[in-house]
Parts: C-alpha cells; sequence; structure tokens
C-alpha cells in the first residue's frame, strides 16, 4: 500500500478537522491566537470554523487546515493478538479442563473513579451490544466491588476468596489519574505478596495494550473491548499458568 493523507473534500488534500481549547477569553485576539496556533501545527490554510466562551477566561475551537504529512499503514508496527477469541462454549471448556473449578475474577474500579459502565459492560451478566459479560460463564465466579475502590479492599478480596484474576477499570484521566490508580494497585498486590500468583488487568478508553509492560500488568485493554474478548484472555491466561505449573 503507498503513503496515505486524510481525505476531506477530495482524495490526499489533507484536510484535517482539529479541537481545542485555550485559556483566553472569546474575542478577536483569541480567533488569531487560534490560527496561529494550527500553523505552528503545520497546518494550510488553516480556518477558524467555531469559536465559543469557556467561562470567562478559556475558549473553545474547532479549526480546519490542510496537512502535507502522510502515512504507509505497511509500514507500521502493529501489535498481534496473542491469543484467540473463543465462543461461549469454548470459553467454559477449556477452563473446566485446565482449572477443574471455576475461575475467580475480582473487578474493582479504584481511587477516585466512580465510573462503573465500561466494568459492569465487562463483568455484568448482560453486557453490552448482545456480547454477555464474565458473570453469564458458569466456569467463573465474579466478585463486582464496584466503584472508587481501595487497593487494600482489593487485596483483602483477592486473600478471602483465592482469585485468580484482578479487572481494574479506570476512566478519569485527569493528571494521568488513570495511571496513578493501577500502578497503587499493582504495589498493593506485591506488597502482600500476591502479584505473582494473578493475572492482572486494566482497562479503559484512554489505555493501550502496550502500556501492560509499563504499568506492571499483564494484559491492558482500550476502548472498545468486548467482555468475549476479556473472557478469551481469561481463558488463554488461565491456561497458560495452568500449564506452566504442571
Amino acid at each position: 500500500m503507498t503513503a496515505i493523507k486524510p481525505y476531506g473534500d477530495a482524495t490526499d488534500d489533507g484536510l484535517i478537522q482539529a479541537s481545542f481549547t485555550l485559556p483566553i477569553a472569546e474575542s478577536e485576539r483569541a480567533r488569531q491566537a487560534a490560527l496561529e496556533f494550527a500553523r505552528k501545527m503545520d497546518l494550510g490554510r488553516p480556518q477558524v470554523v467555531h469559536m465559543k466562551a469557556m467561562g470567562p477566561d478559556f475558549t473553545f475551537f474547532i479549526v480546519y487546515g490542510a496537512t502535507q504529512h502522510s502515512v504507509d499503514p505497511d509500514e507500521l508496527e502493529v501489535p498481534e493478538r496473542e491469543f484467540p477469541v473463543l465462543s461461549y462454549q469454548e470459553v467454559n471448556r477449556v477452563l473446566r479442563e485446565s482449572l477443574k473449578r471455576q475461575l475467580v475474577v475480582v473487578g474493582a474500579c479504584t481511587g477516585t473513579d466512580a465510573h462503573t459502565v465500561g466494568l459492569d459492560a465487562i463483568l455484568s451478566m448482560k453486557g453490552f451490544a448482545g456480547d454477555h459479560g464474565l458473570e453469564y460463564f458458569p466456569e467463573m465466579r465474579v466478585l463486582n466491588l464496584g466503584s472508587q475502590v481501595e487497593p487494600a479492599d482489593i487485596v483483602e478480596t483477592v486473600r478471602a476468596n483465592g482469585a485468580d484474576a484482578v479487572l481494574v477499570s479506570q476512566v478519569v484521566t485527569q493528571r494521568d489519574a488513570h495511571l496513578v490508580h493501577l500502578k497503587e494497585v499493582r504495589d498493593s498486590l506485591v506488597d502482600a505478596g500476591l502479584r505473582n500468583g494473578l493475572i492482572l488487568v486494566g482497562g479503559g478508553p484512554r489505555f493501550s495494550a502496550e502500556q501492560a509492560a509499563e504499568l506492571g500488568y499483564d494484559k491492558i485493554f482500550g476502548r472498545g473491548t468486548r467482555p468475549s474478548e476479556v473472557a478469551s484472555y481469561l481463558a488463554y491466561a488461565a491456561t497458560t499458568r495452568a500449564l506452566n505449573a504442571g
């Protein structure tokens, strides 16, 4: 495949839309500041198509402009999924044959994060978009601790229930809170001597799979992840650990 550019009105015109907020009151000077900012992003023929005050001291902008940059998709290194996505029946069969018992999964939103939509979509029986959550699988026992859970409570739940896996969901990202909170859970499990025996999974809309090693997690799931993907990964990871232990 040859290099490609964004498509606006015509092939390879490079037209893109960008939105941002500047700490300046709405005014003609603010408009000109946004245009200059767009030029410094190497956008040709920039236009401010929307400008709105966000309180007395901030202004939100949408700008159009043309970029000269292109990308060749064939030159990109795209990480391959290391596990197959299994059917409902296959997940249950794999867990039943490898563990001979239920897989115990603890899930929580930790720190100040009170958003449980993503966590519930993965864990709850109904799941989302017709994809059932982990509670639907008879070979899993799911403990959903909800939101704003302290790392110490996760540690205690893992210890009391002999958990095999911990799923930590984070939506709030201000000041990198999602990274801080995941590291706090990891460190608490390490301090308790429980980390090595666990499948540790994190997820949320602002994560990418490449962050797993940096955060000390076995797997990180990002935006758009379906419950069946998480179930398949847990089956894969549990089976791998059982084989290595044997």
